[in-house]
């Protein structure tokens, strides 16, 4: 025995000696710059009338959980007011699809109520120390990582919503280009659900920093939620996140990144998907962002049978409309009906109330002959610090942005800097 020891370890000194075989400096490279897989996922909305943002989110987590992406390596924003909300016939319950499995278990409440802000979303992203907020879980990327990163909220031309401010394309591309300088990834893979989503990277992301994104919609419409559910009153889901997760449930993370891209734009009839940055990183496997083990929580070990088809969408920014019309006609109750009817008066005199004062704004700073086409005329964002100050100060002093359906009436005021060295001298003072 000891002879026969003796042997194998001379051999593998000689081995050692010699340097490793070829295959083995293949094997150990290969693990080397495998890299971590590090995952954002944020919902930026709160309330019942916005249930498929953090139905969403969940659902997202389950994906990256049972392809086994560790906790450590999740960080969930999200207000967290839905799962028990009092609306919710089945307390602790949150589903994504028609009859879909529970996707609320184990969810991390990383970052919730008061903590889901822009400003900690940014920090949270690159790295930054929290400070005794929230569970103190940030992305600890490095230069092998692989970051993924999915949002789902409202929207509008250069910006995105949180429950009570709103975040700039510009502060976003800026935290990406901060983290690509500081090399804390090695490839980044960005999924956005938003109205206009896509003028958060049209022209502002570069093509040669390794990130890749895909949006629910280019950067002048809306996106669009689906599933609603009778029971419950209020949509499930949105039609682009859950054509890629459910694409996940049932084939699994070995397609590529391109592949999944053209079946959920293709699926995703109500508004156009797009892709921004590096495409070439669409080769890439999903299994690189979302984790490879095939196991994790009941309802999500095997294929998930595929819904019922979504013709049911609606524009987002309609969500409360038709929520509230549904009500309307699914009571016997008279008295729940008026009072649903009256909600839906209120809705709809919020937003005319809305429109007017955008109008009046507008009015009184530009040319008679240029107000239709500054109120209608899509454009993309130029300025993006007075975009974020326009609308920063309309919530404060006007209507709420994030509370009330404000955000795709109040860009028009975002275009008036094209006119602040002209007609801005009227004197109107937002």
């Amino acid at each position: 025995m000891k002879a026969a020891l003796c042997v194998v370890l001379l051999a593998l000194a000689c081995s050692c000696r010699a340097g490793p075989s070829a295959e083995l400096r293949g094997m150990l490279a290969e693990k080397e710059e495998a890299g971590s897989i590090w995952a954002l996922l944020v919902a930026g909305s709160n309330s019942w009338m916005n249930y498929r943002h953090q139905a969403d989110i969940c659902h997202a987590y389950q994906v990256l959980h049972a392809h086994g992406v560790p906790d450590d390596h999740i960080v969930v924003m999200m207000y967290d007011d839905i799962a028990h909300n009092e609306e919710n016939p089945n307390p602790g319950v949150i589903i994504n699809h028609l009859k879909g499995p529970n996707v609320y278990p184990g969810v991390p409440h990383d970052y919730t109520k008061e903590a889901v802000t822009p400003e900690n979303f940014l920090k949270i992203l690159t790295g930054e120390n929290m400070n005794g907020t929230g569970s103190g879980k940030t992305i600890q990327s490095g230069p092998d990582d692989y970051v993924f990163v999915y949002f789902a909220d409202h929207g509008a031309p250069g910006i995105v919503a949180f429950p009570d401010k709103m975040l700039s394309a510009k502060k976003w591309n800026e935290a990406i280009t901060k983290m690509h300088q500081e090399n804390r990834y090695k490839q980044m893979v960005v999924y956005v659900e938003a109205c206009e989503s896509g003028s958060m990277f049209d022209k502002l992301l570069s093509d040669n920093i390794n990130v890749y994104v895909t949006t629910a919609s280019n950067p002048h419409e809306s996106s669009y939620a689906c599933y609603m559910d009778d029971s419950l009153e209020t949509y499930l889901g949105d039609c682009y996140s859950v054509n890629w997760m459910e694409d996940v449930d049932n084939l699994g993370t070995t397609q590529t990144l391109k592949a999944q891209y053209k079946k959920v734009k293709r699926e995703t009839t109500t508004s156009h998907v797009e892709q921004y940055g590096d495409l070439s990183l669409d080769s890439e496997e999903l299994e690189m962002f979302m984790g490879s083990k095939n196991s994790g929580p009941a309802g999500y070990s095997e294929p998930q049978p595929v819904p019922q088809a979504r013709s049911d969408a609606v524009p987002s920014g309609d969500v409360p409309i038709s929520i509230l019309t549904h009500k309307i006609f699914k009571t016997p109750n008279e008295w729940e009906k008026r009072e649903y009817e009256q909600k839906l008066l209120q809705e709809l005199q919020l937003r005319e109330s809305v429109r007017q004062t955008v109008k009046t704004i507008v009015e009184s700073v530009v040319e008679p002959e240029a107000v239709d086409g500054i109120l209608h005329k899509p454009a993309s964002p130029v300025d993006f610090d007075c975009l974020e100050a326009v609308v920063d100060r309309f919530s404060s002093a006007c209507f709420p942005i994030g509370k009330v359906d404000t955000m795709q009436k109040v860009y028009p005021i975002g275009k008036l800097y094209t006119y602040r060295e002209r007609e801005s001298t009227k004197g109107y003072e937002l």
